[in-house]
């Protein structure tokens, strides 16, 4: 299957998912961290599925379309310690920060999938 668009990509729905799904959740932080950890979190979360979006748009050159898949996976840890810090505060349960974590786990595995087999993406 030739894919034609990054929202195409698995890792980017899951990315998009993520993003979602931390949204909805820390709206219910404490007002006093909206312009902390919820903006933190919020932009760490959001900042995988655009850099995978951008990885996806400079395929033709290996190089960069490696080095956006890093900055998603940067993103990607960043957004498991905001997602830590929310677990220690009492912001998130325990169950939902693993079944977080375990997603981020899951989306670094492909991206570091997709960064060792860059000729398998390049135009």
């Amino acid at each position: 299957m030739k894919i034609h668009s990054h929202k195409e990509l698995n890792v980017w729905k899951t990315a998009m998912d993520l993003a979602y799904a931390i949204f909805i959740a820390t709206q219910a932080f404490p007002k006093d961290e909206r312009f902390s950890l919820t903006d933190q979190l919020r932009r760490s979360s959001r900042s995988v599925a655009a850099n995978i979006s951008e990885a996806w748009r400079k395929r033709r050159y290996p190089a960069a379309f490696i080095a956006k898949l890093n900055d998603a996976e940067g993103e990607a840890a960043e957004s498991q310690t905001h997602i830590e810090i929310a677990r220690r505060c009492n912001y998130l349960t325990d169950e939902v920060a693993a079944d977080y974590d375990q997603q981020y786990d899951r989306l670094l595995a492909q991206l570091v999938t997709m960064s060792r087999n860059p000729d398998r993406w390049s135009l």
